[in-house]
Parts: C-alpha cells; sequence; structure tokens
C-alpha cells in the first residue's frame, strides 16, 4: 500500500479497522480494510485469550504497521476507546508515566506505545463511526474480524 499518482508526494490511504471477542474476554479478532489509488487490501487474524479492546487496537496498530512508507491516513473506527485513547487520553498517560486519572497503570499500554509510535511514521486523521450502523466498510472490517476470530477457533480445534 505504497501507491502515489504524479501529483502527489505523499500516499493517501483510507483505513478501516474492527475488532472484537465473542466472548468478551475470550478468543477474539481484527479486521483491517486498505484503499489507496483505487487498491484494497484486507488483512484479518486473531488471538486466543483477549479482549475487545486488545483486538481494536492491535488492528490499528497491524493497519498503520502495514503502510511500506509516510501516508496520510484517515484511519476509521468504531471504537471510542480506540478513537479517545490516540486523539485525548494518552498525552496525559504520557504527562503521568503511563498512569491513567486514578493512578492506577494505563491498561494495553503495550499496544497503546505501539500505535502511538507508528503512528508517527504518517499523518493520521482519526475518525469514528457508530457500529452495526450500515457503513458498508466497517461492516466489511466486522465480518473480518469475526473471520479471524473463526479461524483462530477452527485451527486450535484441529
Amino acid at each position: 500500500m505504497s501507491d502515489t499518482s504524479s501529483d502527489e508526494t505523499v500516499p493517501y490511504v483510507e483505513i478501516w479497522t474492527d475488532g472484537g471477542c465473542k466472548p468478551n474476554p475470550g478468543p477474539g479478532g481484527w479486521g483491517i480494510l486498505l484503499r489507496c489509488q483505487g487498491r484494497e487490501r484486507e488483512l484479518k487474524g486473531g488471538e486466543a485469550e483477549t479482549t475487545n479492546n486488545r483486538m481494536e487496537l492491535t488492528a490499528a496498530a497491524v493497519a498503520l504497521e502495514t503502510l511500506t512508507k509516510r501516508c496520510t491516513v484517515h484511519l476509521t473506527t468504531d471504537s471510542e476507546y480506540l478513537r479517545n485513547g490516540i486523539t485525548r487520553w494518552h498525552t496525559g498517560w504520557v504527562r503521568r508515566n503511563w498512569r491513567n486519572a486514578s493512578g492506577d497503570p494505563v491498561a494495553n499500554m503495550d499496544l497503546w506505545r505501539r500505535i502511538l509510535d507508528v503512528s508517527k511514521r504518517h499523518d493520521v486523521e482519526w475518525h469514528w463511526v457508530k457500529a452495526h450502523a450500515g457503513h458498508v466498510e466497517n461492516e466489511r472490517v466486522d465480518q473480518l474480524a469475526t473471520q479471524g476470530r473463526e479461524e483462530l477457533e477452527a485451527s486450535d480445534a484441529s
């Protein structure tokens, strides 16, 4: 996903991400749709023991890590946890040495740090859409996340 057109110096990439578990916590999956210059790429995966929030964060981290050069990114998620964490809360966490407002260690700190680190390579705009509201790309990444979890469960059963 590193194409540029002749009149752009930095590629523009649209990304949709989703993650979830069934049950939560439990087996989980994540899904990603990347779109650049009319080309699309889907990614999915899963983990045996995880949470919805970890899968949402993993999807965003993997999506941004997939980009091979600096990009302008429009990333859409249905996770308010991800969007708020990356656009609002992380500055306080960093200022408080990765402690939340209550003084406890920030949950999922490893993934937050991973996302912040990879975000530095890109110009990322974070957007939120309501889940299960008919948004075509969001429904697609929800299906990919489910497939990622189901494929993991099927491979664990064999």
